[in-house]
């Protein structure tokens, strides 16, 4: 049976009466009957969260894919509709990617490492053609490839000129590039190559933002994997150079929305089907409530090609007893979720 919805549709703030045909939506009333599942409160597009890494328990580096399974559902149970890995240490299991209770999935493949940056468990590193493989990795893997453009803050970056093949690789191959950057020099690198998103950007050097606003670059600062590290991180001379570029990340998000840079919402941490968190963080960070909640929600399914909540849209909506653009406290209390047009919750 189809679902009917009524209320105030965001982000236009319009109260409206919706439909659900199968995994689409509808402003035309069906002629078969329709269920109501909700009237009144504001609906809201499925949250996104555009950096997470489910599939392994605690610390481990092996993918599990019941672990993978909970860890998604947790999204999902919290109103986390659509999720972007940008680095995974599997593969997403076949019967889940499409599973009618499942987020919509969008991967990136493998962390890819270049050989020559200092060396950290968990990543494929890269000896041969770094611009080959990022390649396959993007055509593998739902247009997206994801390099470490860094890893120790104090060490050399991925050379500029070879982040710029790569990203010159993958374009004309029709793909996008997401870099891990936490490093000044890295974020730096980043943002003169042209990539399609930085992820973190610890310390970003002021410069960074003009050129993340000339390339369409969008920023994914993950907020919230900081603050939760922030608290164990030791009070010595290299201790005080990770806090600095850490307030230097924090006062870049309202100065890059400002320069007209897409910032969006990720988590990159436990609890999954916490992105409420992150919003939160980016509202204490400078932007506009609106603006961090579409960070979580029509920005960030437009950002990964998906539709807002428009005639012949996917039927993925949550609906919230409060407007979560003047309380965003209440991303956290969904009264119903409808994902590919069938309730889960």
């Amino acid at each position: 049976m189809a679902l009917h919805l009524r209320g105030t549709v965001l982000p236009d703030g319009v109260v409206r009466d919706l439909w659900t045909l199968g995994d689409r939506i509808t402003f035309q009333r069906p002629a078969a009957p329709a269920d109501t599942v909700a009237d009144g409160g504001f609906l809201l597009p499925g949250l996104v969260d555009v950096h997470t890494h489910p599939g392994a328990a605690d610390d481990s580096l092996v993918f599990d894919p019941d672990v993978f399974a909970e860890q998604i559902a947790a999204h999902r149970d919290a109103g986390t509709m659509a999720l972007r890995f940008p680095g995974l240490l599997g593969e997403v299991p076949a019967a889940l990617r499409d599973a009618p209770d499942s987020p919509r999935m969008i991967t990136a493949g493998r962390w890819l490492a270049w050989a020559g940056l200092s060396k950290s468990a968990g990543f494929h590193t890269v000896t041969d053609d770094l611009v080959a493989l990022a390649v396959a990795e993007a055509k593998a893997h739902d247009g997206w490839c994801k390099l470490m453009g860094d890893w120790d803050f104090e060490a050399a970056p991925v050379p500029c000129e070879l982040l710029r093949a790569v990203v010159d690789g993958v374009h004309a191959a029709g793909g996008r590039v997401a870099v891990h950057c936490q490093s000044a020099e890295g974020v730096l690198g980043a943002a003169r190559a042209g990539v399609d998103s930085i992820e973190h950007g610890m310390g970003m050097p002021e410069e960074s933002v003009g050129l993340m606003a000339a390339h369409g670059t969008s920023y994914v600062p993950t907020l919230t994997a900081f603050a939760r590290s922030a608290p164990r991180i030791k009070d010595n001379a290299r201790g005080r150079l990770w806090h600095e570029g850490h307030r230097t990340m924090i006062r870049r998000v309202r100065e890059a929305y400002d320069a007209g840079v897409t910032v969006l919402a990720g988590t990159d941490s436990a609890p999954f089907g916490n992105v409420a968190t992150e919003v939160e963080h980016l509202i204490a960070a400078g932007l506009p409530p609106e603006t961090a909640v579409g960070a979580a929600s029509w920005t960030a399914r437009a950002f990964l090609g998906l539709p807002a909540l428009t005639e012949g849209a996917l039927a993925d909506i949550a609906v919230y007893d409060a407007d979560p653009r003047l309380e965003p406290g209440t991303l956290r209390h969904p009264r119903r979720i409808v994902l590919r047009g069938r309730i889960v919750r």
